[in-house]
């Protein structure tokens, strides 16, 4: 609550006690001096407005700028409108302005002299597309594997996701490079995984990395990266998310969370090897847990669900 509001309704509360019980017992209760209640009482009318306290800022002062001041800022601001404050002030004081730049600009802030910036359009996100069957849109991203999870301070690990928007069914494997290279090959065995499970994959989603597309390449831009022409020969879109805004590939950044609280907060991984064996079975277990979007079936049982009835 506004603290000012606070106030006003604590002054309220005082002013109807000691309307009831009298001034010397309200200040008793209240621990204010009854100077101090028969002040507000004088100003209260009944109404919650009357117990706000007015404005204590000054209504002159001996070194405020004088009306000749105003006019001659207001006179050169009107003939100079593009000008900056620091040069405006330059010009000010060759014709006897004798003020700091920061009483400038404090004036000028008070009597509107600055241009207002113009109110940027709000972005208003598009309604999620909800998926109609497996394999319409893939989502695919990359986890940098923690250091602390990795016994070998030489050894670098990552983690490719793909999971199925409408299943949530997900792929994973281990890689030790983050490249489009890596990219190309995981494309293709998810490809070859959600295959031999009965799904098409029509679109893959990912966002704008360097192991996914030259889209902010300063060189290659024009440039198909591995994993653009994988998708191409493979009869796949491949569908980049809006910069900067991760929320677009949603189910696989929220995998991605509760893979670091269920796995890698709890394994320790000593080659590229062992960190892929421990990540299959992570895989079969993640696949095989119920799911409240899926109405509490696990993805492979909500996948058969739909491919078998």
């Amino acid at each position: 609550m506004n603290r000012i509001t606070q106030d006003m309704q604590y002054r309220q509360s005082l002013m109807k006690y000691a309307q009831k019980y009298g001034v010397s017992r309200a200040s008793r209760k209240y621990n204010k001096c009854r100077s101090y209640i028969y002040f507000w009482r004088n100003r209260w009318d009944g109404s919650l407005e009357s117990l706000a306290c007015e404005s204590r800022r000054p209504h002159s002062h001996p070194n405020q700028h004088t009306e000749a001041e105003i006019k001659l800022i207001r006179d050169m601001r009107r003939r100079n409108p593009q000008l900056g404050m620091i040069e405006l002030w330059h010009r000010l004081r060759k014709r006897g302005y004798t003020r700091r730049p920061e009483s400038l600009f404090r004036l000028m802030r008070r009597l509107g002299m600055f241009q207002q910036p113009k109110p940027k359009k709000k972005y208003i996100p598009k309604p999620y597309e909800q998926m109609q069957y497996p394999g319409q849109r893939v989502q695919i991203d990359v986890k940098v594997v923690p250091r602390s999870c990795i016994a070998d301070p030489e050894l670098r690990l990552f983690q490719y996701t793909a999971i199925d928007e409408f299943s949530r069914l997900r792929f994973l494997a281990a890689y030790d490079e983050q490249s489009t290279f890596s990219s190309a090959d995981f494309l293709q065995k998810t490809a070859s995984f959600y295959r031999r499970r009965g799904i098409t994959i029509e679109c893959v989603q990912t966002d704008n990395g360097f192991e996914f597309t030259n889209r902010f390449s300063n060189s290659k831009r024009d440039i198909q990266t591995l994993f653009e022409k994988t998708a191409q020969l493979l009869g796949i879109r491949h569908k980049l998310i809006r910069p900067y805004t991760p929320r677009h590939n949603g189910k696989v950044e929220r995998s991605h969370r509760e893979d670091q609280k269920l796995f890698y907060n709890l394994h320790r991984f000593f080659s590229l090897a062992d960190f892929g064996v421990q990540l299959a079975a992570h895989q079969n277990r993640t696949n095989n847990r119920p799911m409240h979007p899926l109405n509490w079936l696990s993805p492979r049982e909500f996948l058969d669900a739909f491919l078998f009835h």
